[in-house]
């Protein structure tokens, strides 16, 4: 029995296929309402809460399309899973672009039918404990695309709504592709400057000369191609934020005229006699150890005391795992509109690689290689076969799968026999999840053991 016994409504205008989903649900701990017609789901809405909707598609009086519409306007929350015949198919991805979470084709495999709603379940209690730090840390703080719900995550964002009010500099530290840029914009988009220029320099991608151009301006001829006056970016955050990405990349004189603008609120522009006031409240942010720089004597040590007032920590992705899930499906959701594909997840082994494996190049990577998986995908699932090498290569070090018993001397049938079994073993007898895992079809898998004597 499920120690929170989620709370399902069946909605079907064929009593017998509701009496057997309810039958199957019940026994699986889900405490069970069902209705005949889209008209009384509604009715039944408006009246009692509910954590899962699954809903026939066609039915009298009020058809699925047009009770999920009526249902989202009592409430929006509801996770919808649509139950159609496959010839309607192509209505049901109509229902999704409106808002459902999922759909099943006629007849539902049952197996199948209880690894999406625990899938939808699972992914919607995700959703809701991230909307609920984001709540209890104000309304009015925004996150801006930054997911997490880890305990290292939550103490970022609580660090953030304390700090984003105010007007203190802060550093941002973290491996590259972890998003040290996301929290920047989040503490600029939180800040009283918020209606102001938020303004972004990359100091590692520009050499010393222009990048002292590009920070505070220059006068018309002040060196060789300066045809004309330039504003700086100091200038144009006036007012506003600026954020200065890679500062540990900054040359020595450079720091030393970051220093002079963080404490006389002034700068002067290359080739200027003239000094230029302004009102910026600088963001850093770094990947390299300032500490060490600074006893390497690569990095002033006052002006890292002056970045230094707040440092926040942006963790990599190996050290919170429990949010690949969440962050693997934004992006899947996202490339997959982008593309016009509909791809409704990942096999159980693919999100298994992906929570596996170490992520050199943290979030940014595993956004590339959902991109590159929904680009690749041929089918509506996201398998291992679209993961890249160093992923799948992961398959080899499955503790899982130490007990099968490969030979040399083994044929590759009596060996596919032993990997389909303990596979079957490891997921209790479920036959879709071990199609699932072992990437074939679930009738591929049911022949194979009907070969095997097994019914």
């Amino acid at each position: 029995m499920r120690s929170n016994n989620p709370k399902i409504l069946i909605v079907d205008d064929d009593a017998a296929h509701r009496r057997m989903l309810n039958t199957v649900l019940s026994a699986e701990g889900y405490r069970i309402t069902q209705v005949g017609d889209g008209q009384a789901a509604v009715a039944v809405v408006k009246a009692d809460f509910y954590d899962l909707i699954l809903m026939d598609l066609r039915m009298p009086r009020m058809d699925g399309l047009q009770a999920q519409q009526r249902i989202r306007e009592i409430s929006p929350g509801i996770p919808i899973i649509m139950m159609t015949a496959y010839a309607s198919v192509g209505t049901a991805v109509g229902a999704l672009k409106a808002g459902a979470s999922d759909y099943l084709t006629k007849p539902v495999d049952i197996d199948e039918l209880k690894i999406l709603i625990d899938k939808v379940l699972h992914h919607h209690r995700l959703e809701q404990e991230n909307q609920f730090l984001k709540e209890r840390l104000g309304d009015r703080f925004k996150f801006f695309k930054i997911i997490g719900r880890g305990p290292a995550m939550s103490a970022m964002f609580e660090t953030l709504a304390l700090v984003a009010p105010t007007d203190a500099t802060v550093l941002i530290d973290g491996e590259s592709g972890t998003g040290k840029e996301l929290v920047a914009n989040a503490i600029h988009q939180n800040s009283p400057r918020h209606e102001q220029a938020f303004i972004k320099v990359n100091c590692a991608a520009l050499p010393e000369t222009l990048l002292e151009s590009e920070l505070f301006g220059h006068e018309k001829g002040a060196f060789t191609g300066a045809l004309a006056r330039k504003q700086g970016r100091f200038l144009l955050a006036d007012r506003g934020s600026l954020f200065l990405d890679e500062i540990g990349e900054m040359s020595p004189a450079t720091q030393a005229k970051i220093l002079r603008v963080l404490q006389e609120k002034e700068f002067q522009p290359v080739g200027a006699d003239r000094t230029i006031k302004v009102d910026v409240r600088l963001i850093a942010a770094t990947n390299k150890d300032l500490p060490a720089e600074i006893a390497a004597g690569a990095f002033r040590e006052d002006l890292y005391y002056r970045l230094n007032v707040v440092q926040l920590t942006v963790p990599p992705l190996r050290q919170r795992r429990e949010d690949i899930p969440l962050l693997a499906d934004h992006f899947l959701r996202h490339y997959a509109e982008k593309n016009h594909r509909l791809i409704k997840g990942f096999t159980p082994l693919a999100l298994d690689l992906l929570m596996r494996y170490e992520w050199p190049g943290n979030v940014r990577e595993l956004e590339n290689i959902i991109e590159r998986a929904v680009i690749l995908t041929r089918g509506d699932i996201v398998t291992a076969s679209e993961l890249p090498e160093a992923l799948r290569s992961l398959q080899g070090n499955d503790e899982q799968f130490r007990g099968v018993q490969i030979k040399p001397a083994q044929t590759l049938k009596e060996s596919e026999k032993q990997m389909i079994l303990k596979t079957l073993d490891l997921t209790g007898g479920n036959r879709t999840r071990a199609a699932q895992i072992l990437e074939i079809s679930r009738r591929s898998l049911q022949l194979k053991l009907k070969e095997y004597g097994i019914r």
